[in-house]
Order: C-alpha cells, then structure tokens, then sequence
C-alpha cells in the first residue's frame, strides 16, 4: 500500500498470469537477440573478424560479445532512472524495441570481405544498441512482476523471469539447429546465419503485442498517485540511507555469484564442446537444448523454494556447490564428450621449447618460432609445456622430437598435426555414443542447476532489499555491473586463459574466484531469514510505498 493512505485494485489472478507470460516471453526474445551471436560465434568471427589467426578471430568474436555486456550499466542508469521516474511498463516497451532493432541489424550487414573495417565498427554499434537495451530489461521485467506478485508467492512468480533468461539461449540454441537443419552447410555457412537475426524482427512484434496489453505496476500507480516517484533516481540510489551497502551486496554477493556460473553453465559449456573436445557442432548444439530446456524447470523450483527458506540460503548452497563440483563437472564433460583426447595427452604429452617461447592470443602472428607452436597448438585444442626457455624452437610427443620446417607456417601446422595423430591425437569431429551423450546432459543439468540455485530467487531478493520509490535504478545498476563485467567478459578472460596456458580447463578459475569472493560478500550482506518487504531505516528516509 503507498503512504498517506493512496490504493490501488490489487491484480487479479488472470491478471497475473498475463502479467508473467507477457513479461516473461519479452525476456525470452530479448535474451534470444543478445545470445545469437554468442551462439553463431564462429560464423560471426568469419564474416566480420576474419584473420589468420584462427585464436584471434574467435576472442575478437568474444570481446564484441564483452562489449555488448560493457554497456549494459549505461543503460541500467538510463532505463533504470526512466523506469522510476515514467513507470515500468513503457520503459521496458522501449528496451524490448530497441534490442530487436538492433538485432535485425547484425543480420543485415555486408561482411567484412565487401565492405572491410566498417563491418566489425558497424557490429560493434549494433552490440553497444543491444547491452544499453539489455540494462533496462532485466530490471523493468524482474519489478514489474515482483509488484504484482502476493509476498507470499514472489519468489515463485517472478522465477519465472530467470528461466526466461535460459529460454532465451534455448530459443538461440533452437533457431540455428532449425536452420542448420533446413539449409544446406555451405548456405548456411555463406548466408543463412542471417536468418536467426532477421527472425527477431517476427519476435519483436510478438512481444510488443503482448505488452501492450499490459497495465503499469500498482506500486508505481500508487506511487504516481501520491506523488511519491522519486526526483533523480540515479542520485537517490547512492543516497539513500543504507543503499551504498545494499547495492555493494547486490553487485558482488547476488549478480557476481549467479552470473559467472550462467555463463560457465551455458555458453563456457558450449565453447568447451565445441572447441577443445571438438563435438560435432549440431550434436553439441541439440544437447545444449535438451539440458538448457530441462533446467528451466530448476530456477522454478528455487525461486518457489524461497519463498519458504528465505532468499539467501539457496544463492549460499549453490555457491559453495559451485565451488566444490565446478572442476569435477568440466572434467567429466571432457572424459565423455572426447575421452580419447585426455588419454593421449597422459601417455603422449606435448612439450614445447625453445627462445622467448610466450604465446600472445591477440597478435595476428607471433613473434618468435616458438610462440608459432605455441599458436598452433592453441588452435588444435592441444594442451601443452613449456620447457627450457633457450635454443632452437622444437616440440616433442611423448619425448620424440617432431621434425618441423619452422618457415613454412601451413607445412608445420600440418606436420605437427600429423605427428599428434600418429601419437594417438584424434582431430576429427567426436560423437559419442549414447550412453555418453546421456552423462553429458546430466553434467550440463547438474551446472543449470548450481545456476539455478544462485539465481532463481534473485529477482524477488533485489526486489525486496530497495526502496520502491528508487527500485528499478537500485536494482538495475548492481545486476547489469555484475553480469555486465563479471559475467559478460567471462568468455573473453576464460578464452584468454585457456589460449595463454594451453589447458582447456584453466578458464573455469575466473569463476571460481569470482565465486569464492561472492560468497563471502553474500553470507555477509544477504538478509537471512524469511522473505520480506523493504523496510525503511531508522534514518529517517524520504516515505516511500513497500511491495503490494
């Protein structure tokens, strides 16, 4: 109820239901326009990153993919002072424009072949478009079905809201198998990767239809209605008694911990098998499928969870979880989808030597011989060591010294290919048999999962720890923060790791520390016990309506 006594109709129970489905299908085709390109990475790489360098070409894809993520706390300030000042539903109309404008763009651009450096520029717009868009999303959908939602019942309903968000990489996931499906290989290779962008101009006129239909948020009505709405929401956020401790909270302990294990669930997942394992691309893309669609049903189950155990224990047993079980997954992951891969490396390791043997994944062409194995290696997925630092540059497998013509850059990918193979290195595509591909799904679900454990509650949670009248900002600028830099460059840094070290797994210890950080901010900061409204300080604060 807003102070000084102002009303508003409590929503019907039909009235809910639309306000979640319409709220929760915008979020799924919102997330489907910003995760395609993450999906069609290395198609995107070919046709607006192109180099020889095949490393580089895929981080280039990556870091357009961190810039999209960069931008998202802009918009959370923008939309999120809109949203406080002119209401939650049109704010989110115009994000939800945004976006599938945008997203229709990438589809739409001639690539780097006909029109050179604009391409890759022109792309990079687009993406900033879509992470200024994506910042007013999340926060306007997550409010605006938390303030319809009963106390008792918000945990449950606004789950919805995260699941939405998996739904929106299944839809990506969906689409490209389609298409890969229906086109031919080298269409689709050549041109038919466009098509899952242009299609979100059909889903943008779903979404817009079904929002319209919406009414605003009875919070904000009752708000608006008392003349509460705040002056400068941006200023408030950072003003407000005891808000620079909730938001430090909702930066580290809530986005940091459930962003780094989404994107190492989802999209590290689909890299590691499709990458270094070297699944067969629409395989690894239909198991993508199969556990993204299951584990829809997990954020459900822990966003109702918390609304009988409290917010904060489900995000502390995910964390710890996803402490203790991160590396043990991955490593199950590889054992299935490409055993034969880490058995050669144990009975035929690869070591390299040789002067100034550093590898640099962003050069289009190392420096010394050395780094040119390095590369090589990199790029074959093969794990590697380093030795001596000193002399001519040279490789051994399994202790025999491979002869390479180090001046002829194809000869000597091609001769240490060769040398790899005969060793036992298998290069081609991997399908594993079914009982195989039936563990790697249960892995995947068993990280949807620690996923859902740390973000199934969260839009009730950050719903609840910031004032009414300052909550669409408060909220939005930790969450996009958090997923924007935390998560969103996760890929980028993992990719870094992973191509500087030469092991596959070593990118999982990003998240792994920036999961272990969170949980001490979060077993610190999140409110224990039951669920419940915001409640003002005892500083006296500006009045303000708490949730229906």
């Amino acid at each position: 109820m807003a102070a000084d006594g102002a009303t508003h109709r409590e929503p019907t129970d039909k009235e809910i239901r639309l306000v979640i489905a319409a709220s929760s299908a915008g979020t799924i085709f919102e997330w489907y326009d910003f995760f395609i390109y993450g999906t069609l990475a290395a198609l995107i790489g070919a046709a607006f990153f192109p180099s020889d360098n095949e490393t580089l070409e895929i981080l280039l894809v990556w870091a357009g993919f961190a810039v999209g993520f960069g931008f998202r706390p802009l918009g959370a300030i923008l939309f999120g002072f809109l949203g406080d000042k002119l209401g939650r539903k049109y704010t989110f109309l115009v994000t939800v424009t945004l976006m599938g404008i945008a997203t229709a763009g990438v589809g739409l651009i001639p690539g780097a072949a006909s029109i050179g450096l604009a391409a890759p520029l022109i792309v990079l717009g687009l993406r900033i478009l879509q992470g200024l868009a994506l910042g007013g999303e999340y926060g306007g959908a997550a409010i605006y079905v938390a303030e319809h939602a009963p106390p008792e019942k918000r945990g449950y309903y606004t789950s919805f809201i995260q699941a939405s968000v998996v739904g929106g990489f299944v839809l990506s996931i969906a689409v490209v198998a389609a298409c890969r499906a229906l086109i031919p290989a080298d269409d689709f290779a050549a041109w038919g990767w466009r098509v899952p962008f242009l299609l979100s101009i059909i889903l943008l006129a779903i979404s817009l239809w079904m929002r319209l239909k919406l009414n605003e948020s009875p919070v904000f009505q009752a708000m608006k209605a008392a003349g509460e709405t705040a002056g400068n929401p941006f200023v408030e956020s950072f003003t407000y008694p005891g808000n620079k401790k909730r938001i430090f909270v909702a930066l580290f302990g809530v986005a940091g911990v459930l962003t780094v294990i989404w994107y190492t669930a989802f999209f590290y997942g689909l890299s590691f098998l499709r990458g270094p394992m070297r699944m067969e691309d629409s395989l690894t893309e239909w198991v993508m499928l199969i556990s993204g669609l299951i584990s829809m049903s997990f954020y459900i189950w822990v966003g109702r969870w918390s609304d009988k155990v409290g917010r904060k224990k489900p995000i502390i047993i995910g964390a710890i979880a996803t402490l203790v079980f991160l590396f043990p997954i991955f490593w199950g992951l590889g054992a299935l989808s490409n055993p034969g891969l880490a058995s050669s490396a144990r009975e035929a390791p690869v070591v390299v030597a040789g002067e100034n043997c550093t590898y640099d994944p962003f050069a289009s062409k190392q420096a010394t011989e050395c780094g040119r194995l390095l590369a090589d290696l990199t790029s074959l997925g093969v794990s590697y060591a380093v030795a001596d630092p000193y002399g001519e540059a040279r490789a051994t497998v399994g202790g025999e010294i491979i002869p390479i013509d180090m001046t002829d850059d194809a000869g000597r990918k091609a001769a240490l290919q060769s040398a790899l193979e005969a060793k036992g290195y298998d290069f081609s595509k991997q399908t594993p048999p079914p009982g195989s591909l039936i563990g790697i799904i249960a892995l995947l679900c068993s990280l949807g999962m620690l996923s859902a454990l740390t973000y199934g509650s969260v839009a009730a949670l950050l719903a609840e720890m910031f004032p009414a009248r300052i909550r669409y900002s408060s909220m939005s600028i930790p969450y996009h923060m958090g997923a924007g830099y935390l998560g969103g460059f996760l890929p980028l840094i993992a990719g870094y790791i992973v191509a500087s070290t030469g092991n596959a797994y070593a990118g999982l210890w990003y998240c792994w520390g920036v999961m272990a950080f969170g949980l001490v901010v979060a077993w610190w900061g999140i409110p224990s016990g039951p669920p419940s409204d915001f409640e003002e300080s005892g500083e006296d604060p500006p009045a303000s309506p708490v949730l229906p």
